[in-house]
């Protein structure tokens, strides 16, 4: 996941309220958390650590989705993409208005 800085604040601040019972999965968030920078035309310079932890080859995918991005490697994406595709659309559809 890729947050903007705001909204990294209120993530970080909700796992690190989390109870004892969860100290490994608040150590996996917090402590393997990256700030990434921006290059001179606008690219997001990610480190190789958070690439080989995303599974990313050599394309990636940026998705929006509201107060944070998702980053997946493109191929990786297209098959996840393609099996929930197949799948029956959640219940929680049902009474989504397009």
């Amino acid at each position: 996941m890729v947050f903007p800085r705001p909204e990294w604040e209120k993530f970080r601040a909700r796992i690190a309220a989390l109870p004892m019972d969860a100290q490994w999965w608040k150590r996996i968030f917090l402590g393997n958390a990256m700030d990434v920078e921006m290059d001179g035309t606008g690219r997001v310079l990610v480190s190789p650590e958070l690439r080989a932890a995303a599974g990313i080859q050599k394309d990636a995918v940026l998705l929006g989705m509201g107060a944070y991005f998702e980053l997946w490697d493109a191929t990786t994406y297209a098959a996840k993409e393609a099996e929930a595709m197949k799948a029956a659309m959640p219940d929680v559809f049902k009474d989504f208005s397009f």
